[in-house]
């Protein structure tokens, strides 16, 4: 007897990391030493502030308890007290903040709450892959705006004014970019805004690396009427560690709040109390944390610039975030080709630019999260690669 999947399943296509993951677990298996250079997780420790306020948390009265739906007071205020020190950004803790259980569920609950099968999303390409994905499960249609590095990988505004955007519903920005790493400016957010406006458009900003090699971090929200049309998702993942953790944000006008708690509240049963305190001490932290990693990821970032000139790629100095995206030299012709050859012959595992879109066609990745000595040791096995 087969029970048949919904078609939706039909749509998509198991997240590329997911999938070969597997693989490079199985080279280790077999005996590989391997080097991970692809996955944006980072390797580094949160503050240590963190790690104590979750300890005591656990041996509260209570803090094994179902959590509401909307997180603690204290981390809401906490959120809000952050967005106005790093961002110049007034939030209602009340109404316009919303914890979520990493961002990447954020995507789900937005795109649940605001899309009807049919409608089209305006997604970057390259770009995160999960905005494709769920927009296709909701039986939305993807319609890929095109970034190259001619125009500092930002959207093309006036190519876009002569589209059909009559069934648009939501516009994906991601800035700092991810996997370009370009930074963005006031300047395209207001345009953008503006943009949306026009065309009646949730325009969203998913902003989870604007700490990381970045010395001027920018909120959406900090553009006077953003709020009309804006919703910012971000994230404790990268600025302080935290991946695992899965404790990120969504953050906008009340109404849209409102609209995406209907579909949370329906899909989880809030985040546990303890996670909420680390979080909580997390955004507390000065100046000082993020002066502290940068210092780190200059240093591994230097070496990673080493490693990509050898390939003979080249890359963008002014790029901010925990990658290095890289242009191959023109006499490598398939990406993913590539990089397998330098897995299978050097134990070493980059990101093929291709899965974040056809614009990633002839780039590559590296992820700076990986300790300065596993990245001298891939030098050493690549050196006369190419």
């Amino acid at each position: 007897m087969s029970i048949v999947t919904a078609k939706r399943l039909e749509t998509v296509e198991e997240y590329y990391f997911s999938k070969k993951l597997r693989e490079v677990r199985t080279l280790a298996l077999q005996g590989k030493p391997i080097i991970n250079m692809a996955i944006g997780s980072p390797d580094l420790e949160p503050p240590a502030t963190v790690i104590k306020a979750i300890t005591e948390a656990v041996l509260v009265n209570g803090a094994h308890k179902y959590q509401s739906y909307q997180g603690l007071p204290q981390l809401r205020k906490a959120i809000v007290d952050f967005y106005e020190q790093h961002y110049g950004v007034s939030l209602n803790m009340e109404t316009e903040v919303l914890p979520l259980m990493g961002s990447k569920e954020g995507i789900m609950h937005i795109s649940m709450a605001y899309l009807n099968e049919g409608d089209a999303v305006l997604i970057p390409n390259p770009g995160y892959p999960t905005y494709t994905s769920v927009s296709k499960l909701l039986g939305a249609t993807p319609m890929f705006y095109n970034l190259s590095a001619t125009n500092n990988w930002q959207p093309d505004l006036e190519a876009l004014e002569k589209e059909d955007l009559s069934k648009v519903k939501i516009m994906w920005i991601n800035y700092p970019h991810m996997p370009t790493g370009a930074s963005g400016s006031k300047e395209m957010f207001k345009n953008l805004i503006a943009f949306a406006k026009k065309h009646q458009i949730l325009l969203v900003n998913d902003n989870p690396y604007s700490f990381v090699l970045n010395p001027n971090p920018i909120s959406i929200l900090s553009i006077p009427g953003a709020k009309e049309v804006v919703i910012e998702l971000n994230s404790l993942s990268k600025t302080f560690n935290m991946a695992g953790w899965r404790v990120g944000m969504v953050l906008g006008h009340a109404t849209k709040i409102e609209a995406i708690l209907k579909v949370k509240s329906n899909m989880d049963s809030g985040m546990f109390q303890g996670l909420q305190k680390g979080a909580i001490a997390a955004l507390e932290c000065g100046t000082d944390w993020f002066n502290k990693m940068n210092t780190i990821y200059v240093k591994r970032r230097k070496l990673i610039w080493k490693l990509a000139t050898m390939l003979g790629c080249s890359y963008d100095k002014n790029a901010t975030g925990m990658f290095v995206w890289s242009k191959l030299p023109a006499s490598i012709s398939d990406a993913e080709a590539f990089i397998d050859r330098i897995l299978y012959e050097k134990s070493i595992f980059i990101t093929p630019g291709t899965i974040f879109g056809s614009q990633g066609k002839g780039y590559i990745r590296f992820s700076l999260c990986i300790d300065e000595k596993a990245i001298e040791k891939a030098i050493e096995r690549l050196n006369g690669f190419v």
